[in-house]
């Protein structure tokens, strides 16, 4: 395993400390969702979170399979940082939403490299 992950092209390894990052994220707003979820059962904020966390692990998941699947699945993964863009701005205004088009741009471009493509190999 750990020649595996040693033989990972940088754009993957990328994507994969952006995943983790998200999905560490995620598990820290997660208090949030449940106490919002004593109240109502079913919120959007508590769906929108399920759906993102059951995305995020499978395609993590995927990703570490090195399954062609996956290279679509990456994609998707790189674009949930579009909306990161707005987030950064209303933040932090201009400097949040320049840090946000460069974490867009970083994931884009390091997974159009030949070797992020050429790892997504098993069926």
């Amino acid at each position: 395993m750990l020649d595996l992950l040693r033989s990972m092209p940088t754009g993957v390894r990328v994507l994969l400390v952006y995943g983790f990052g998200l999905l560490c994220l995620l598990a820290l707003t997660l208090p949030l969702v449940v106490a919002e979820a004593i109240e109502a059962p079913i919120s959007p904020l508590g769906l929108l979170w399920m759906l993102l966390l059951a995305y995020l692990i499978f395609t993590l998941t995927v990703i570490l399979q090195r399954k062609q699947a996956a290279w679509t699945l990456s994609i998707g993964l790189a674009s949930l940082s579009l909306p990161l863009v707005l987030v950064l701005f209303f933040w932090a205004g201009v400097p949040g939403a320049a840090a946000g088009v460069g974490l867009c741009v970083l994931l884009f471009l390091s997974l159009r490299s030949p070797a992020a493509r050429r790892w997504f190999a098993e069926p």
